[in-house]
């Protein structure tokens, strides 16, 4: 399996004060056909699988079929096959980019309960659909779990925290912008799986750390982890607020985007075991 999500998920919950609790299964999706297999004996399900976003400029048409095939038309292949066989529970993992991308630096954009998800990307748009289309199966007998998780972080993950923590090794400055961006460590989101599980709850989750912070908090902490203290310079911010506007990259690492506190709290659900500061010293001293 190549998940990032799914192979930390099956390392948390395969923890000496949890392996009782659960027996975990791994199939990869691209190696069997889903209506061979038997999932009866399985009282839930968390689905993974699915082609990750990419900045790519203009996505094909080849590759929009892609999207469509992996990312839905699977989705819904599996979860009809495990509502066939009488499995109880059925998570999938779906993405807070369903919401659109990030604000420019300057801008915010936070996400609320009455917030309506308008993808801009083929990535975003294929989850969404995926989302919709297994909702029409939830019962009484088969629970429909949504899980949009933001950016994840922690030993060994991908996207952008790799490339800042090698930079915050070495740098002694960085553009001190005060954007904000919901992000979620890898433990606190296994929790959540976890106790989604053992709950057996239902409906859409926007999972977040308990505090929002800025792309220049996670370089000062990761920055801290290794000895070192990089020191913010707001210089750099009109420039910076100026190229943002042609630049998508530089938008994604200083733009906006959050998740309403109220939204990201789950009733009888306490996920957030790491706070912000020790899931960034834990996560850098446990880097390969």
């Amino acid at each position: 399996m190549h998940s990032y999500i799914g192979n930390e998920l099956e390392r948390y919950l395969t923890q000496p004060s949890f392996q009782q609790d659960f027996q975990i299964t791994k199939s990869s999706l691209r190696e069997v056909d889903v209506e061979k297999l038997d999932l009866s004996e399985y009282d839930t399900i968390v689905h993974v699988a699915g082609i990750a976003h990419v900045d790519m400029g203009t996505v094909t048409e080849e590759f929009q079929k892609k999207y469509k095939q992996i990312n839905c038309d699977l989705t819904c292949k599996l979860a009809n096959q495990a509502k066939s066989q009488g499995v109880k529970q059925f998570i999938y993992i779906s993405s807070m980019i369903v919401y659109g991308d990030s604000n420019p630096p300057g801008t915010r954009k936070v996400i609320t309960k009455e917030t309506v998800p308008v993808p801009v990307s083929v990535y975003g748009g294929s989850k969404l659909d995926a989302e919709k289309e297994i909702l029409k199966l939830n019962s009484e007998s088969f629970c429909i779990t949504i899980v949009r998780p933001p950016m994840v972080y922690g030993k060994n993950s991908k996207g952008n925290y790799p490339k800042l923590s090698k930079l915050s090794r070495y740098l002694l400055f960085f553009p001190k912008i005060e954007n904000k961006r919901s992000m979620i460590y890898i433990d606190n989101l296994c929790e959540l799986f976890r106790l989604l599980i053992r709950n057996r709850k239902t409906g859409i989750f926007c999972p977040d750390n308990e505090e929002t912070r800025s792309t220049y908090d996670m370089v000062r902490e990761i920055g801290k982890a290794h000895g070192r203290n990089i020191i913010g310079i707001r210089f750099l911010n009109p420039l910076i607020y100026f190229v943002a506007n042609y630049s998508p990259i530089i938008t994604k690492v200083f733009g906006n985007m959050e998740y309403d506190r109220t939204l990201t709290y789950c009733e009888g659900l306490e996920y957030r075991i790491f706070n912000f500061e020790d899931s960034i010293m834990k996560t850098e001293r446990e880097q390969v």
